[in-house]
């Protein structure tokens, strides 16, 4: 009995730790999930489930093993940034990526669900011409889809082939959104305020006892959707300074609190000016939102997400935590057309003055300057906005004059949308490094935006 509890207690801790938050840097590696392991099983028996079977044998005790030459990394749940990892091994990261969370996999932090399932879809026009480049680039990076779109007009359509990633991803997939997910929480942010839930990005958080007692509490909104909260002396992209394989993606805010805030206070000289990126802040935001919308939390996330005309439900992971302790997660799911959908509803909203437009407006005149070229925080080449804004990247060096809302997170996962002139790009991607793995920035990104194509 005694080794039973001790063998789940190590489990428990693999698992707190398995999915620590995933630095941004190009530059520097976060160390993470220290005696994590990955264990192969669980996706063996996803391969059998979903019946891809030619990938599977019975070894000689009858257990059956995957002919697929996966090489995990040591002591992470992820892939590391500069890592350059066979085929094989990326299948097994997207299977990670995508659907461990929620099937069992005792390696993967089982989420529950905040959900939203469509109601109307919105349809897209499609005038495509296949594109060399953009095909090249799926054969030899880790690109998962790629979208450009003008106006409603679908130009560009590129999915992974089959002999790359194409047997595991098609237009239902639901991909996941590391820190794209940050801008998606504002997206609500902006409902919720819209909705008269929350008086504005100026109004203070002064009103939440989960954040009490804490450099949070009594702090402008704007400062933490701007990542300007004062707070690098405790938590920064590489983790909590304390203990930097501390996972805030699968604990609540009220043990994050507890553990790491509780009588903690900002660099006042920094609050609004220095950008200071993260995985806490997000989080902080979303259950802020939870809380102050109450019983009326699934009908925010709902107006959010269903006047895109979403296709597939989407959703947030929540974490198993009681509700009252702030168990949402900004880690979001959404198939490769409604990435799209949601992207277009936001240009929408911008360019119709509505509401959430009017928000939207507000971030970008209140955006602050990154300022972290040539240091350890630097990020990487898919994420090259010099401003941040709500938790949104801006001003993109080879775009100027132009009003650009970016979405980016690890792995290569990014999304622009050109505010005034009905662009935008969606890249889904399951990694990116600056070697191997980097996928042509300049034509894949800015070039749509000033050629309307990628030659």
């Amino acid at each position: 009995m005694k080794k039973n509890i001790i063998l789940i207690l190590t489990i428990n801790i693999l698992l707190w730790f398995g999915l620590g938050s995933i630095a941004n840097s190009a530059n520097k590696e976060a160390k993470l999930s220290f005696g994590y392991a990955n264990e192969l099983t669980e996706f063996n028996l996803w391969l059998k489930k979903n019946n891809y079977n030619q990938y599977l044998k019975e070894d000689s005790n009858g257990n059956l093993v995957s002919t697929l030459d996966v090489k995990p990394f040591k002591n992470r749940w992820s892939q590391p940034y500069h890592s350059n990892p066979n085929r094989d091994t990326l299948v097994y990261y997207h299977y990670k990526n995508t659907w461990s969370h929620t099937n069992g996999d005792r390696n993967t932090y089982q989420f529950g669900s905040y959900k939203v399932e469509p109601a109307k879809k919105y349809e897209f026009k499609f005038s495509i011409t296949k594109n060399k480049f953009v095909q090249k680039q799926m054969q030899k990076k880790a690109l998962l889809s790629y979208l450009y779109v003008e106006g409603d007009i679908i130009k560009i359509d590129e999915i992974s082939p089959a002999s790359r990633f194409g047997e595991f991803v098609d237009n239902d997939t639901q991909l996941r959104s590391n820190s794209m997910g940050k801008s998606i929480v504002s997206y609500v942010l902006g409902t919720a305020i819209c909705e008269g839930y929350i008086d504005g990005v100026n109004s203070n958080l002064n009103d939440w006892p989960l954040i009490q007692n804490t450099l949070y509490y009594d702090q402008k909104i704007i400062d933490l959707i701007n990542m300007a909260a004062g707070d690098k002396h405790i938590i920064h992209d590489f983790g909590l300074v304390k203990n930097n394989s501390y996972d805030t993606d699968t604990k609540s805010i009220q043990k994050t609190m507890n553990f790491f805030f509780r009588g903690s206070e900002s660099k006042e000289k920094q609050v609004g000016k220095k950008y200071n990126y993260h995985q806490l802040l997000p989080n902080i935001i979303f259950n802020y939102v939870l809380y102050k919308t109450g019983d009326d939390f699934q009908t925010v996330l709902n107006k959010t997400f269903q006047k895109a005309g979403i296709e597939n439900a989407v959703y947030f992971n929540r974490l198993k935590d009681p509700t009252a302790e702030g168990d949402a997660s900004n880690m979001f799911f959404a198939s490769r057309y409604d990435w799209l959908r949601i992207a277009k509803a936001m240009m929408n909203d911008y360019q119709n003055d509505t509401c959430v437009g009017e928000y939207l407006k507000t971030l970008y005149k209140n955006k602050i300057k990154k300022n972290v070229k040539g240091t350890d925080y630097e990020e990487p080449g898919f994420s090259p906005g010099t401003s941040y804004g709500g938790y949104f990247h801006m001003n993109y060096p080879g775009l100027k004059n132009r009003v650009i809302f970016g979405i980016s997170g690890y792995g290569g996962n990014t999304i622009l949308i050109d505010m005034e002139n009905s662009q935008i790009v969606v890249i889904n991607s399951i990694h990116y490094n600056n070697a191997k793995y980097k996928y042509n920035v300049k034509k894949l990104m800015i070039e749509p935006f000033k050629k309307g194509t990628v030659k």
